[in-house]
């Protein structure tokens, strides 16, 4: 058949659809057909690939055919297809000589055979030689003669008697005729020279010899030994052996050697039966006087167990998703053994212990899941295939396979903790990285890729993204502002990382940020109170008092915590040392010793409060005790300064009151103006911030200070102060009276002042005096 001529279509006999090829992976498996024939995939149909030739595939057998495999995927399925190759008359008989020379002794008898060499024809059956025929003579005729494996020889045979004086060579056209259409022809020329004697030609003990030899039989071992006999005598009977090659394809000079003498047959090369499985030899054996006889040597080679088998992928699927289902298929391999029968028998198996069977289709293995797989366990999986044959001894080989595994996104994320606490000092610097969070993601690729994120706050912060912000590549933690201990103590948010597959995985951390305190706070006084701007605090100190009593207590707190809202107390500024002690750390004020009437009236002490921190803040206050039994003690004291003070007091009076009164004009006219511009009435502006003081301006410093009992318990102080007796003013307030009166320091003192001021003094002169007192107040403090 032509290159390209259709064959078949295989699809339809093997019951695929069309449609489906391309998609099934329609295609060829054979170490021999695939250069012969080739599937189109759109149609299915099987095509000639290049010429075939049944007498280079087959030789002289009667049966030729081509064995190959279909194969489709998805599933997989394997068809074994054998094509038939049908002889055609491609090739002509053909002699090995061109001439043929026999020696007839002139008295050889009318009748007498001769044995001509056979002609060859590639072809078989009726394509091959079925007759012969001889030129026309008047000596010689032709005849056939079949050999016990029923081929044909042609035989001369002498028709009258020859006479070497009449004519001593005869040449004669003999030729052979196959029986193909149209029928083709070989010649060669048969020279018969005519000679005296030897009237008995050679006869072999058998027309054909048949040995079987193993492939593996050593050089030079002797086939067989052939013989032939000639009742002749003398140089007529010395009979000499040789090839008489008649075809390249079927007599393999060089390969075997014949002795001339003995007729002994040897080997001179390795023989192979997966190259020839059998031979044929045409022995001659030729006497002394020129006559000749023929036989056939038949030499078939046995296999043996020379060929170890033969591994090949013909599929495999690498890199294998780590989510495959068990059962798909990995790899289809071909396992073939050149040799024949046990020899071929081949069992394969996986030598490792992996997770993938090895399932037998016919000459194919197919390498399937067995179970799964992943790929953070082994990425990937080295197995050693061995095919063993069954012959004796059995030969084997391996093949060695890497499946890689590829990765998909079946891990999320992993913190090495549930949570995670830092430690962040306040005060930090806006933008400092404070902490580092890394989670690992044992995937690769994408995969892997993680990306951080604040997912949510646990924290009641309005918003969180002002305070912190994360590198989403690196897991690092940005402080947005500076923290404030005071502020904010602890952070609690949740971290969330997430990887770059598809679809992506992520996993939440806690993060607990403590803010660590720093001493960034100085104390505050609560008592006594610093709302009066630094004036000083009077405290009335009983002229009677034991050493050791309690006059008063500064009361301090700090914002700060721990060590550094540790305080302490001490006295920095003080009039007379040995007066008053106070207490380091509860900063009690008591008395030193008992006092003496040369004891001044009024004692001034600063006191200054100390944190623990480092470095240590302080603040200070200042207290003026007044030293001195009740008030009484302390008027007559003020009565001198009174006088001196009123007109000057007074004379502020007024000026306030002129003031206030000038501004309330300027406020009334300004006012007006603006409502009259207004095409709208509008609402009268408020002016809250705006006073009026019917008094004149009082010195702060000369102000009395109040406790509302803020002073822990046992010690609760609720009294008013006086100015030092030896000034004779004095300045009273209510007290709260929602404080025990067992509370009060020199409590009956100060319910005898009440009676007593009720009784002396008006409502108007309280108020002059109380003016005077923080007048003075100002000028004793300076």
């Amino acid at each position: 058949m032509r290159k390209d001529s259709v064959i078949a279509n295989i699809a339809d006999d093997l019951g695929l659809d069309n449609n489906q090829l391309s998609s099934r992976k329609l295609r060829i498996v054979s170490r021999s057909a695939e250069k012969y024939f080739y599937i189109k995939l759109d149609n299915g149909n099987l095509y000639i690939k290049d010429r075939i030739d049944r007498e280079t595939l087959c030789g002289t057998e009667a049966i030729c055919s081509l064995m190959f495999d279909a194969m489709v995927a998805d599933p997989l399925n394997i068809f074994k297809i054998t094509l038939d190759i049908q002889d055609i008359n491609d090739n002509s008989p053909q002699f090995y000589h061109d001439k043929i020379t026999l020696e007839i002794i002139e008295f050889t008898s009318p009748g007498s055979r001769f044995a001509l060499q056979s002609a060859e024809d590639p072809d078989i059956g009726s394509n091959s030689v079925q007759t012969y025929e001889l030129s026309d003579n008047q000596y010689f005729t032709l005849t056939e003669n079949i050999r016990t494996d029923g081929s044909k020889y042609p035989e001369l045979v002498l028709e009258k008697p020859l006479d070497r004086e009449t004519q001593v060579n005869h040449q004669l056209i003999l030729t052979a005729l196959d029986g193909g259409n149209p029928i083709r022809s070989g010649t060669t020329l048969l020279k018969i020279i005519v000679i005296d004697g030897n009237d008995n030609a050679p006869i072999f003990t058998q027309d054909m010899y048949k040995v079987n030899l193993k492939e593996n039989i050593p050089v030079n071992s002797t086939v067989i030994v052939v013989n032939a006999t000639d009742n002749d005598e003398g140089i007529n009977a010395q009979i000499t052996y040789s090839f008489m090659k008649t075809s390249g394809n079927i007599h393999h000079i060089g390969i075997f050697s014949i002795n001339p003498n003995t007729g002994e047959i040897k080997i001179h090369e390795h023989l192979d039966f997966e190259v020839t499985k059998n031979y044929e030899l045409s022995v001659q054996a030729k006497d002394g006087g020129g006559l000749v006889a023929h036989c056939k040597v038949l030499v078939e080679v046995i296999d043996v167990n020379d060929n170890a088998p033969e591994i090949s992928i013909t599929s495999l699927s690498s890199p294998i998703p780590e989510d495959s289902a068990p059962g798909t298929m990995i790899a289809l391999i071909e396992v073939h053994d050149q040799d024949s029968g046990d020899n071929a028998d081949v069992d394969c198996q996986i030598f490792e212990n992996v997770p993938f069977n090895l399932l037998s289709l016919n000459n194919y293995y197919k390498i399937s899941l067995k179970s799964g797989i992943d790929r953070e366990k082994s990425p990937f999986y080295n197995i050693t295939i061995i095919a063993t044959d069954r012959g004796s001894p059995p030969l084997s080989s391996t093949r060695f396979l890497t499946l890689d595994v590829s990765d998909v996104n079946d891990n999320p994320p992993i913190f090495s903790k549930s949570t995670y606490v830092a430690y962040v000092p306040e005060n930090n610097l806006p933008g400092a990285s404070i902490f580092s969070l890394q989670a690992s993601d044992p995937d690769t690729g994408d995969n892997a890729k993680i990306i951080y994120s604040i997912s949510s706050a646990i924290t009641e912060t309005p918003s969180m993204t002002s305070y912190l912000s994360i590198n989403i590549e690196t897991g690092v933690l940005y402080a947005q502002r500076s923290f404030d201990y005071e502020q904010n103590k602890e952070f609690i948010i949740e971290v969330t990382a997430s990887d770059n597959g598809f679809p992506s995985l992520s996993s939440n951390v806690t993060l607990f940020i403590h803010i660590v305190d720093q001493n960034d706070n100085a104390p505050k006084i609560l008592y006594p109170s610093p709302e009066i701007g630094g004036s000083a605090v009077f405290e009335m100190v009983p002229f009677v008092s034991e050493p050791g009593s309690l006059i008063t207590k500064v009361v301090a707190v700090d914002a700060d915590s721990g060590h550094n809202s540790w305080l302490s107390y001490h006295f920095i500024s003080v009039s007379d040392q040995n007066h008053f002690v106070i207490s380091e750390y509860t900063g009690e004020i008591r008395t030193s010793r008992i006092f003496q009437e040369k004891d001044t009236l009024n004692c001034k002490v600063v006191v200054m409060v100390k944190d623990n921190g480092h470095p240590t803040l302080s603040t200070t206050t200042t207290l003026s005790l007044i030293i001195a039994d009740d008030f009484q003690q302390v008027i007559p004291k003020l009565s001198n300064k009174l006088k001196d003070v009123e007109t000057q007091s007074n004379l502020q009076f007024y000026l306030v009151v002129g003031l206030a009164l000038i501004s309330l004009l300027f406020i009334i006219t300004v006012m007006a103006a603006i409502i009259s511009k207004c095409k709208q009435p509008k609402p009268l502006p408020t002016f809250s911030s705006l006073t009026t003081n019917l008094y004149p301006p009082i010195d702060p410093r000369t102000f009395s200070m109040y406790s509302d009992g803020s002073l822990p318990l046992p010690y609760s102080y609720n009294m008013c102060v006086a100015l030092d007796p030896a000034e004779g003013d004095f300045t009273y307030m209510n007290p709260s009276g929602n404080v025990p009166v067992e509370n009060l320091i020199d409590a009956d003192n100060t319910e005898q002042a009440k009676e007593s001021l009720r009784e002396d003094f008006s409502k108007n002169d309280q108020v002059r005096i109380c003016q005077v007192l923080l007048f003075l107040s100002g000028s004793i403090k300076t």
